[in-house]
């Protein structure tokens, strides 16, 4: 029942005018960059095929009247005949083409998670003074570590997440479980972000350590669940907002309890 008044209570929150607004952002922004880094990166491809050449020999074996005829082909393509010929033949586009876009859209998809996430950590502390005015007015929002603590700490986990990828680099190899293996990582990081964006605004370093260890559980199964919603395309670029809310009202709540558990205990 509580859970599902959190998620009510953000269903709500997300569709007022002034979070709706704070939701565009982190598309615009992903957007222009997504954009940005796209035309750059296909047009560096194009130069570098336009610069390389392309080493071809073939070797033909006929019969012709009784007749045994070999025909031999070795050929350099450079510049712009390299395109022309991986583009000429069916195989070669369809694989060319196959790996352009699913790297690109890859690519677009971590990037597109990495900005929204950097966005919506500035729009963060906005979202919960509108939060806390609605709703937690009782609860002050006392927060901790300051900048530079902050930036250290999202070095380290930006640092674990990549030590994290070359680890599991063997297991991109095996269907499936490249998949997991690709996507732990990613959720590392993002579960580290978001749950720092907002406890670090509600609450202080010592209540977070117990919010964690009474209702970690429950907040790593929701920011599990907002991380497979984000594997949809553009997903967390319009929905980035609703998750600080949802996560807001979990700390929100857990504060005022723990609060006022500690307020009965003196």
């Amino acid at each position: 029942m509580k859970e599902n008044d959190i998620f009510l209570a953000s269903v709500k929150d997300f569709f007022t005018l002034k979070m709706m607004k704070y939701s565009v952002a982190p598309f615009i922004v992903a957007m222009l960059i997504i954009y940005a880094l796209f035309f750059y990166f296909a047009s560096a491809t194009i130069d570098q095929l336009h610069q390389s050449t392309l080493h071809i020999e073939q070797t033909q074996t006929n019969v012709i009247d009784g007749m045994q005829n070999t025909d031999s082909y070795v050929g350099d393509f450079k510049g712009s005949s390299v395109v022309e010929f991986l583009m000429g033949h069916v195989i070669t586009a369809w694989m060319v083409t196959f790996l352009f876009y699913t790297i690109g859209s890859m690519f677009a998809l971590v990037i597109s998670i990495f900005v929204a996430i950097i966005v919506i950590a500035f729009l963060t502390p906005f979202v919960l003074r509108e939060l806390q005015k609605r709703h937690y007015i009782d609860v002050e929002m006392r927060g901790h570590d300051n900048i530079f603590i902050s930036l250290l700490k999202v070095l380290k986990w930006f640092f674990i997440m990549l030590l994290m990828f070359i680890l599991f680099i063997p297991f991109y190899f095996v269907p499936i479980l490249n998949v997991i293996m690709f996507n732990i990582p990613m959720y590392y990081f993002f579960h580290k972000m978001l749950t720092y964006d907002v406890s670090s605004s509600i609450t202080t370093n010592q209540e977070y350590k117990k919010i964690m260890f009474f209702a970690g559980n429950d907040i790593r199964i929701k920011t599990f669940i907002l991380y497979l919603v984000s594997l949809i395309p553009f997903a967390i670029l319009f929905g980035g907002i609703f998750y600080v809310i949802l996560i807001g009202h979990t700390y929100f709540r857990e504060a005022r309890e723990l609060r006022l558990s500690s307020n009965k205990a003196v």
